[in-house]
């Protein structure tokens, strides 16, 4: 299981890399996904403050681990961050592949007003 990890870490760091060398200042939308729950945080780099975070911990998105409560929580965040002023952010996607629940939640937040 280390070997597994350890390449998750790498993959993290690479996709990371690639956010912020094409981010031109904007923030990070970034995931995660565990076995139960799954959460979402915007994040300004330049500054290191997370600016607005959601997770399907709370109880307005619900219970689940489905692409449904991804997709409330991609409402959520995206509703929380225009809240706070930001339209434009860079799509994270950490070691997970975007299928599922994670493009669930990223479509989710198209939809509540984010581009990327």
């Amino acid at each position: 299981m280390a070997r597994k990890s350890k390449l998750q870490q790498r993959r993290r760091q690479r996709v990371r890399g690639q956010v912020r060398r094409s981010a031109n200042g904007r923030p990070r939308l970034s995931v995660f996904r565990s076995n139960k729950y799954i959460s979402a945080q915007v994040i300004d780099d330049n500054s290191g403050v997370t600016v607005a975070q959601a997770s399907s911990h709370e109880q307005a998105v619900g219970k689940g681990v489905n692409q449904d409560a991804a997709a409330a929580v991609g409402k959520l965040i995206a509703e929380r961050a225009t809240k706070n002023g930001i339209k434009e952010v860079v799509f994270d996607r950490g070691p997970y592949l975007y299928h599922g629940r994670v493009k669930a939640l990223a479509d989710a937040a198209r939809e509540g007003g984010l581009t990327f």
